[in-house]
């Protein structure tokens, strides 16, 4: 048996639209072994325990692209991730499904490979890349398709809140509300902004962050399908945080600029959002991880 464990992630942090992620500390676990059935899979709706999983369809990807035939797998699922709720759920079932396949042929996709396996599956890299290698990414393809990544530090004075809604939204419903086109000025507004961002959060600059983090491509189009979106956007900035929208949505992320700050915010956050998550979370510095175990022993991470 071995188990993989993903962090979430929070993509596009307002400016970097389709090209930056953060990984967060909301994790999903994943088990395989071998099983006497071709597929068992548990830990998850039963409208998902068949082929058409997505981790199971990523297992397959491996096992093409290795050239190998799929095994009789069984795989148990654990995960705290909230789908379609722009926290990067798809990702990270893909990049697990993608993982666990390198390991069950002796490690034999590099992450690399693995990495460009996902974004196949995704279709755009900026939540599979901090999936993989944890933080704070920006990443593109490049003339050939090949993965493109630089990664930035994020100061530890700042504190990010995850503002999780009680309803989901689709990825296609927030494409689909996108403009198909934009002007000179939009895209000038967007690439100075989005550089000056990981400046923002390298060195902990609130009043940076609060200037640079102002998106005009799609907050501005998706605002409009989360209805408290003005309401938590006065909250937050009211106690001296930022706020952008997670991936396509509904969560909401808030930067804080120091604990003090953060745990104020929650506290009015949780009364004025009782029906939401209010979840206080760390930067996962880390990405993927996997163990392989025998009889309760750890043999390798």
């Amino acid at each position: 048996m071995f188990k993989i464990k993903v962090p979430a992630t929070s993509a596009n942090l307002g400016v970097g639209f389709d090209c930056m992620g953060l990984a967060i500390s909301l994790y999903s676990e994943f088990y395989f072994e071998e099983s006497n059935k071709p597929l068992e899979i548990s830990g998850c709706e039963v409208a998902y325990q068949n082929e058409n999983n997505l981790v199971y369809q990523a297992f397959l990807k491996g096992c093409d692209f290795l050239q190998e035939p799929c095994p009789n797998l069984k795989i148990t699922i654990a995960s705290q991730v909230p789908v379609a709720r722009g926290l990067g759920s798809s990702a990270v079932c893909i990049v697990a499904g993608l993982k666990a396949a390198s390991i069950w042929f002796d490690d034999a996709i590099s992450t690399e490979q693995l990495l460009k396996l996902a974004i196949e599956m995704e279709g755009h890299p900026d939540n599979v890349t901090p999936s993989v290698y944890g933080g704070l990414c920006v990443s593109f393809l490049d003339d050939y398709g090949q993965p493109v990544i630089s990664q930035y530090t994020v100061s530890d004075e700042l504190q990010f809140i995850a503002f999780v809604p009680n309803y989901p939204i689709s990825t296609h419903e927030a494409r689909s509300v996108l403009p198909k086109t934009m002007s000179y000025a939009t895209a000038i507004h967007q690439i100075s902004r989005c550089t000056m961002m990981t400046q923002a959060l390298e060195i902990g600059d609130a009043d940076l962050l609060q200037q640079t983090c102002h998106d005009l491509i799609h907050e501005p189009y998706r605002a409009k399908l989360i209805p408290e979106y003005e309401q938590a956007k006065q909250l937050i900035e009211s106690n001296y945080g930022t706020m952008y929208i997670s991936g396509s949505g509904s969560t909401l992320m808030a930067i804080m600029p120091n604990k003090p700050t953060a745990n104020t915010l929650v506290a009015k956050a949780q009364k004025t959002f009782p029906q939401w998550q209010i979840l206080p979370v760390k930067i996962d510095k880390s990405g993927l991880q996997s163990e392989v175990t025998s009889r309760g022993e750890v043999l390798y991470r």
